[in-house]
């Protein structure tokens, strides 16, 4: 089961990522750091979520 850490951590990313996405539509100079700190989230739940399931192993 996937714990609400991961969860909420993956879910900040999906908010940065979009926020990003509508900042660089309204050509907002710093789009392109929320876009990169969105993604670094989404990899870090995606990296505590493997972690996880290993350790269970």
């Amino acid at each position: 089961m996937i714990s609400k850490r991961i969860i909420s951590i993956f879910t900040f990313g999906v908010f940065l990522i979009i926020a990003g996405a509508i900042l660089k539509v309204a050509n907002n100079p710093q789009a392109n750091i929320i876009l990169a700190i969105g993604l670094v989230f989404e990899l870090f739940a995606a990296l505590l979520f493997i972690w996880n399931k290993l350790q269970k192993k």
